[in-house]
């Protein structure tokens, strides 16, 4: 695969604030959880994500990438699509289990934001820090 070298953001954040300079609109964060036999955990960490999001002044998607789960985790997650607004959903769904690093990586790829946040989907790192993560 060639890849293209990254072309210039409109989007500035100044980093002692962690706010978009007036350019067009906010910036974007890409939020991305490999994901791999979570149907226990998942709804949980879908509602967390979407209630630290919605308090943010920033515009989110949310990349779920499915590491070729063998439970229901795939099906939880497509239905949360309803609650994850204003955030953008997408999916990547692995045929069989590639590792954490590879879903990682294919979430990385498909990111459209100006910012990147991995976070597991067992919340070990709490969605309740992604201002801070910003932040930095």
């Amino acid at each position: 695969m060639v890849r293209q070298p990254p072309t210039q953001s409109k989007y500035s954040l100044d980093s002692s604030i962690g706010e978009a300079s007036p350019a067009h609109s906010k910036p974007k964060i890409s939020i991305i959880v490999p994901c791999y036999n979570e149907e226990q955990v998942i709804d949980g960490t879908i509602g967390k994500i979407s209630a630290a999001i919605q308090k943010l002044d920033y515009r989110f998607e949310l990349i779920f990438v499915d590491d070729g789960s063998e439970d229901a985790t795939l099906n939880r997650i497509l239905g949360a699509k309803v609650r994850v607004a204003p955030a953008d959903l997408i999916v990547l769904e692995f045929s069989r289990n590639f590792g954490k690093e590879a879903a990682m990586t294919a979430g990385l790829d498909a990111a459209t934001g100006d910012a990147c946040i991995l976070l597991d989907a067992d919340l070990q790192d709490p969605p309740e820090l992604i201002d801070e993560l910003i932040a930095c």
